[in-house]
């Protein structure tokens, strides 16, 4: 499965010394090795670990491009959906997304990124790019005639948070989630940020928050890097990773910020009350804001 956003941020080390012993699942979603690691006694970690595989089914059978079941395949194919619980919340974090990304967050890119892997013209898949033509009447999501949408912008951090919280339930404290982005219960968990042509470029902690990164260079579609913005501009950032209380936010806002000049990332910040952005520029310039 060929993602839109490659994970660029690497685990280094993980929790401060005297907690519990650690226990670790691994496996795979939503395009992305994908792993957990959760500190406590056995009769905790056992059963909140073995639930982890049944919840990230429940996610591809909603999220997943390449599933011709899955809702979004549905919606993508007859143009309307009756939306169930989980993906009316994943909707509204898009709605969320697209206004403080001032529009350059839109999953109705999804026509354009097939035309670009193609290598076909893109002003016809451009012209149905548009999320304000996407309508929700009740629990009902239609799509403009030709639309067609994408959530690899934002799935992964939606997953991310739903696992965060299911292990909370359970009574977890100590917790790093990677669902394609990391999250925290917990902490400190130190993970470094890397770039794909400059490696590691810096440290960031959690404690209880989340992070993602999105690296434009990753892969390479026929015009370019990718991310792809709804109005065709460049990416302007080698690598971008958000901090925020939620993985959602930060996945979605992480894709659409690499579009962004540093006064648009600023603006961002104060916005959507980011803890922080840390942006590398193409000659390996680091800002953190």
């Amino acid at each position: 499965m060929k993602r839109r956003r490659f994970l660029t941020l690497s685990a280094a080390f993980a929790c401060a010394p005297g907690l519990a012993k650690a226990s670790s699942w691994q496996g795979r979603a939503l395009g992305a090795e994908v792993s957990v690691t959760l500190h406590g006694p056995s009769a905790l970690t056992g059963p909140a670990l073995a639930e982890i595989p049944a919840s990230l089914e429940k996610i591809e059978a909603l999220f997943s491009l390449y599933r011709p079941s899955s809702a979004l395949s549905l919606l993508n194919a007859r143009g309307w959906l009756d939306m169930p619980p989980a993906f009316q919340q994943l909707v509204a974090q898009c709605d969320d997304a697209h206004r403080l990304s001032n529009t350059l967050f839109d999953p109705t890119i999804q026509p354009l990124w097939q035309a670009d892997a193609q290598g076909l013209d893109l002003g016809p898949a451009r012209a149905l790019v548009g999320w304000d033509r996407v309508t929700k009447t009740g629990n009902r999501l239609r799509l403009a005639p030709g639309q067609m949408l994408t959530f690899n912008g934002i799935a992964q951090g939606f997953a991310t948070d739903l696992i965060r919280t299911g292990l909370a339930k359970r009574g977890a404290t100590q917790a790093l989630i990677n669902i394609g982005e990391f999250a925290a219960l917990g902490g400190p968990w130190r993970l470094a940020v890397s770039d794909p042509a400059h490696g590691p470029v810096a440290t960031r902690a959690l404690h209880g928050t989340a992070i993602a990164t999105s690296s434009p260079g990753t892969m390479l579609l026929a015009t370019g890097s990718h991310i792809l913005s709804p109005d065709g501009r460049p990416a302007l950032w080698s690598t971008i990773s958000v901090e925020d209380h939620s993985a959602t936010r930060a996945d979605a806002l992480s894709t659409a910020a690499v579009f962004m000049t540093r006064d648009q990332l600023g603006t961002l910040k104060r916005s959507a009350k980011l803890t922080r952005i840390t942006a590398l520029d193409n000659s390996g310039d680091l800002l953190t804001l």
